[in-house]
C-alpha cells in the first residue's frame, strides 16, 4: 500500500461535511491508496454515514475505506492514533472531516516525494467559507528555507514554525521507529505532535499550490475560545516539554523547544483567552502566571522571545508577570476601548 489517509470524525454528519471530506478523497488521482476514517463516539448519525460509504466504496475498490467506530470519545489524537494503527501504507497524510482536498493534492505530495527522496512532503492551504474548489484566502505553510536535507538550522525553523500537519504526508516508517503518535484526549494535539515529529524527518521538500481546504465559519462553535480548550493548549506545551526532555532533544535544541513551548502554553494562549474568551475570569489567567513560573520562569530570556513576540504583546507580558490582577484590569480597559472606537467607525470589532 502506498498511502494511508486517516480522518478523525466526530459529529459531522450535518449539512453533508463528512460527505463532502470523503468524497474528495475517494476522487484523488492516486491508485494504491486506502481512507481510514475514525469515529470518535460520534452522537449523530456520522457512524452510519461512514458504514454506508465503506460498504459502497469497498464493493468497486475492495480494501480502499476501512472504518473504526470508537465506543469512548478520546478527542481528534486518540482517533489519530487508532488510525494509525491500522495503517498499512508507506505514507501516511491526515485530513480533518470538516475540510476536503483537491483531487491531485496526493498525487502530487507523493511525486514530490519521489522526485526529491524527502520523507515528509507538505503544500499550502486555503480558507474558504463553503464546500467549492475555488481558491479561497491563500495560507502560504512552511517556507523554502526549510525544505531539503534537514540539517540543525533547518530543523530549528521547523520546532518554531512546523505549520500544519493535514497539509503534509508522512514517511510511515519514521512514525514507527521513533514511537510518534498524538496526545489523547485533549484539544490542539497537531500543536504538540507537529514540532515533535519534525526533529525526527531528514529531508523535507513542499508544492507550491494551495491544495487543502480549510472550511471555517465564522459562528460555529469550533471557533469560540473557552477556558477548557486554554487548559487543553497549556496540556499540549506540557506535554511537548516533557517529551523533549524525555526523548533527549532538549541539548541540541533548547531555545527553539522553550520558545515554541512559551507560545503555544503562554502566549498564545493568554492572548486569544483575553481576546475572545467566554466568561473571563482572573484567576484563569493567574494559573497560566503561576505555571510558567514554574515550569520555564525565565521564558522571556530566551533570544527567540524578543525577536518573535510582537512589542505591545512582550509589555503587557511583563506587565502580567508582574500583578495579574493590573494586567487583567488594564487589558480589559485598554482592548475595551479599541473595540468600542471600531463600533464606533463602522468596523467589525
Amino acid at each position: 500500500m502506498l498511502l494511508s489517509i486517516i480522518v478523525p470524525v466526530y459529529n459531522m454528519a450535518a449539512e453533508e461535511k463528512l460527505n463532502h471530506c470523503l468524497d474528495s478523497l475517494l476522487r484523488q488521482t492516486v491508485d494504491d491508496y486506502e481512507i481510514i476514517a475514525v469515529d470518535d463516539a460520534s452522537l449523530d448519525s456520522s457512524a452510519k454515514v461512514l458504514k454506508e460509504y465503506e460498504n459502497r466504496v469497498n464493493r468497486e475498490h475492495p480494501g480502499r475505506m476501512k472504518v473504526i467506530l470508537s465506543a469512548q470519545n478520546h478527542r481528534q489524537g486518540g482517533a489519530k492514533n487508532r488510525g494509525l494503527k491500522m495503517a498499512s501504507g508507506e505514507w501516511v497524510g491526515f485530513v480533518d472531516s470538516d475540510d476536503f482536498v483537491d483531487p491531485d493534492m496526493y498525487r502530487k505530495l507523493l511525486n514530490k516525494a519521489e522526485e526529491t527522496g524527502a520523507d515528509m512532503v507538505g503544500c499550502d492551504y486555503n480558507i474558504v467559507d463553503r464546500y467549492t474548489f475555488d481558491v479561497g484566502k491563500i495560507v502560504t505553510n512552511n517556507t523554502a528555507d526549510q525544505t531539503g536535507v534537514m540539517g540543525d538550522e533547518e530543523h530549528k525553523k521547523m520546532i518554531l514554525r512546523s505549520g500544519s500537519m493535514v497539509v503534509k504526508i508522512y514517511k510511515r516508517e519514521v512514525l514507527k521507529k521513533h514511537d510518534l503518535t498524538f496526545p489523547e484526549g485533549i484539544f490542539y494535539e497537531d500543536n504538540c505532535a507537529s514540532p515533535l515529529w519534525s526533529m525526527y524527518f531528514e529531508h523535507f521538500e513542499r508544492v507550491e499550490e494551495p491544495l487543502y481546504y480549510y472550511l471555517t465559519v465564522p459562528e460555529s462553535t469550533t471557533h469560540h475560545v473557552t477556558w477548557e480548550k486554554c487548559r487543553d493548549r497549556m496540556k499540549a506545551g506540557e506535554i511537548l516539554l516533557e517529551e523533549c526532555h524525555r526523548r533527549g532533544l532538549m541539548g541540541k535544541y533548547r531555545e527553539e523547544i522553550e520558545f515554541r513551548f512559551t507560545e503555544l502554553y503562554y502566549v498564545t494562549t493568554l492572548f486569544s483567552y483575553m481576546y475572545s474568551g467566554v466568561h473571563r475570569k482572573p484567576s484563569h489567567t493567574e494559573l497560566l502566571r503561576e505555571g510558567m513560573q514554574v515550569l520555564l520562569p525565565e521564558y522571556d530570556q530566551n533570544p527567540y522571545y524578543s525577536r518573535m513576540v510582537a512589542a505591545e504583546d512582550q509589555k503587557l507580558i511583563s506587565l502580567h508577570k508582574k500583578s495579574n490582577l493590573l494586567f487583567f484590569v488594564w487589558y480589559c480597559v485598554l482592548f475595551g476601548y479599541r473595540k468600542f472606537r471600531k463600533r464606533l467607525r463602522g468596523e467589525k470589532a
